[in-house]
C-alpha cells in the first residue's frame, strides 16, 4: 500500500446514521403503510380483505379523477407561462447592488412569508365585492365579477393568487443566478455593441438555465400538489371549478374515508408527478444541449 493512500474509516458511515433513520420514518414507512392500503378494502381497524389492484383499476376509470387531473394540468401549465417569464423580468428590474438591491429583496421575499393559509383568506376578501378592494373595484368598473359563483373568476383568481404567491420565488432564484454571471461577459457585449435583447438571449438566458430548471421543477411539483390556498378561498367550488388532485384526494380519504382507493390514487398522484418532472427536466437538458450544439456550429 502506498505511503500517501487514505485510511479507510468504516466508522464515517455512523455519522450519517441519523439521516438515514429520518427518512425511514418520514418517507419509507409512511409509503409502505400506503402501498400496504391500497392492496386492501378496510372495513375495519380488526377486519381487512386482500383485494389486489382492485382499487388502482377503479381509481382509473373514477371519470371525476380524470376531471380534476385536467383541470390540475391545465392549472399547473398556466402557473408555469405566467411565473417563469414574470419572474425573469422581475429580477432583471432588480437593482444589482447597494441598499437599494437589499430593499428590493426583502420586499420581493414578503409574500413567501405569509402562510398558505393566510393567504386564501387575504384573497377571499380580497375578492369580495363588499369589503374587498380587488371585488369592489371591478365592480366599479363594470365588471361582473363574483369568485363565489363563476366557475372561471374562481379559476383565474386562483391563478392570480398563486402567481402573487410564488412569482417571487422565480425572481430571488434568477436574480441569484444573474448575479453569478462574471462581468467579463457584460464587458464583451460592451465591447461588441450588443443590445440589451442580444445580452439577455445569448449571455443571461443561457446562463440562466440551471437556475430555470430548478424554478421550473419546483414550481411545477408545488402547483401541481396545490392544496390549502383554493381549499380557503373557494372550498374547491363553485362546483369542482377549483377542485384539484389534492382536493379530491382529501375528499376520497378524509370525506369518505374510502382508505383503499385514496391510498391507490396517493400512488398514482406520486407517479405522475414523478413522471412529469421527469419529462421536464429531460425536455430542458435536451433544449440545452441543442442550444450548445447550434452556438457551436453557428
Amino acid at each position: 500500500m502506498s505511503a500517501t493512500a487514505k485510511p479507510v474509516n468504516q466508522k464515517a458511515w455512523f455519522l450519517v446514521l441519523p439521516v438515514f433513520i429520518c427518512v425511514a420514518f418520514s418517507a419509507i414507512l409512511p409509503l409502505m403503510t400506503v402501498v400496504n392500503y391500497s392492496v386492501q378494502d378496510i372495513i375495519s381497524p380488526e377486519r381487512r380483505v386482500f383485494v389486489g389492484t382492485e382499487w388502482f383499476a377503479a381509481v382509473m376509470r373514477d371519470e371525476e379523477l380524470h376531471s380534476a387531473l385536467w383541470r390540475q394540468l391545465g392549472f399547473s401549465a398556466a402557473v408555469l407561462a405566467v411565473e417563469i417569464p414574470l419572474g425573469i423580468a422581475l429580477a432583471l428590474s432588480m437593482p444589482a447592488q447597494g441598499w437599494k438591491a437589499s430593499a428590493v429583496l426583502v420586499i420581493v421575499a414578503l409574500s413567501l412569508l405569509i402562510p398558505w393559509n393566510v393567504v386564501g383568506t387575504i384573497w377571499q376578501i380580497y375578492g369580495r365585492a363588499d369589503i374587498g378592494l380587488l371585488g369592489a373595484a371591478l365592480q366599479w368598473l363594470g365588471v361582473d365579477y363574483n369568485y363565489t359563483g363563476n366557475a372561471t373568476d374562481a379559476w383565474l383568481t386562483v391563478l392570480v393568487m398563486d402567481v402573487w404567491h410564488w412569482t417571487p420565488l422565480v425572481a430571488l432564484l434568477c436574480f441569484a443566478g444573474l448575479r453569478s454571471i462574471p462581468d467579463a461577459y457584460y464587458q464583451a457585449a460592451r465591447i461588441d455593441g450588443a443590445s440589451k435583447l442580444a445580452v439577455f438571449r445569448y449571455i443571461q438566458l443561457p446562463k440562466l438555465r440551471g437556475v430555470l430548471m430548478i424554478a421550473v421543477l419546483l414550481r411545477f411539483m408545488d402547483s401541481f400538489m396545490i392544496y390549502t390556498e383554493p381549499f380557503v378561498l373557494t372550498g374547491g367550488g363553485p362546483g369542482n371549478a377549483t377542485t384539484f388532485l389534492s382536493q379530491y384526494l382529501t375528499q376520497k380519504a378524509v370525506g369518505q374515508f374510502d382508505l383503499g382507493p385514496a391510498a391507490a390514487f396517493s400512488l398514482i398522484y406520486f407517479l405522475i408527478i414523478l413522471l412529469l418532472c421527469f419529462i421536464l427536466y429531460n425536455w430542458m437538458q435536451a433544449l440545452g444541449q441543442t442550444e450548445k450544439t447550434e452556438a457551436a456550429h453557428g
